[in-house]
């Protein structure tokens, strides 16, 4: 029953502060209300950084019609971080239009945890492969406390990912975007190829050093060592039934509802 207690009582600690941030700024067409998209409760960036990255979520979100928000608390206390991320996008209002397009980050910085939520046509825009492939991105920095580099890098991601949903083709598991190999790895990769291939090539002349031409097959043969007493040809076969993956497999974007009834995709993970 305690734990249980301190449960609600942390959501509800967390869900007061969003509210708090949850100013009302501007009215804009398509938005219900244009809230403060950037909510540091954990107060992990400078005044410096948390205006730079806001007037980023604004520009994008207002260009991409497509709320786009971070959000930051000190700790889960036990609470889900998954129900959490929902009932800030839901409480505070953010969305596009009538199906609530967008994505919301939340961070916990005690729990070492993140996760998004999306909405409408945040959904389609965010598969499950892409949020994996965003946070794959972002985890470093976060693991180190560079929060706002790390922001800057979901910020951006989320720009490049609503573009190419725009398409009709939005990111997936086989299309995902590729980051170039640093130039150090192909170096590394490069000589450690050559290295063992000498290691193999000059490890089999070892073992062939007793080996010595012959001009005739026969002097191959050793003496009596064989003896054809029947030949006859056979046609030799095999059947090999193969089914190809579908590359469809774990894509899309897996969905669930929220305590206020509205349908998020989304997904998270640890840093």
């Amino acid at each position: 029953m305690k734990r249980l207690q301190k449960t609600i009582a942390a959501a509800l600690t967390v869900l007061l502060l969003a509210v708090l941030f949850c100013i009302p700024a501007a009215a804009t067409d398509g938005f219900v209300d244009e809230y403060y998209r950037l909510m540091d409760m954990a107060d992990v960036l400078s005044d410096t950084e948390e205006a730079r990255l806001l007037n980023l979520l604004d520009e994008i979100s207002v260009r991409q019609k497509m709320d786009i928000v971070i959000a930051t608390t000190d700790s889960l206390e036990g609470s889900d971080i998954e129900a959490l991320a929902d009932d800030l996008y839901d409480y505070c209002q953010f969305g596009y239009g009538e199906n609530r397009d967008g994505i919301l980050l939340l961070i916990s910085e005690e729990d070492r945890l993140w996760h998004i939520s999306t909405c409408g046509y945040g959904i389609t825009a965010f598969t499950d492969a892409g949020i994996r492939y965003i946070g794959r991105q972002i985890k470093s920095d976060l693991s180190d406390g560079n929060y706002a580099a790390a922001f800057q890098i979901f910020i951006q991601k989320c720009d490049e990912f609503i573009t190419q949903a725009r398409t009709g083709q939005p990111f997936d598991k086989s299309t995902l975007p590729r980051e170039p190999m640093s130039a150090i790895w192909v170096l590394i990769s490069l000589v450690v190829g050559i290295a063992i291939a000498l290691i193999t090539v000059g490890g089999m002349k070892a073992q062939l050093k007793t080996v010595r031409f012959q001009p005739e097959a026969k002097n191959y043969v050793r003496d009596g060592s064989m003896q054809i007493t029947q030949s006859r040809d056979l046609f030799l076969y095999r059947t090999v039934d193969r089914t190809a993956r579908s590359d469809d497999q774990d894509s899309g974007s897996s969905t669930h509802t929220s305590s206020s009834g509205t349908t998020h995709g989304g997904g998270g993970g640890s840093f």
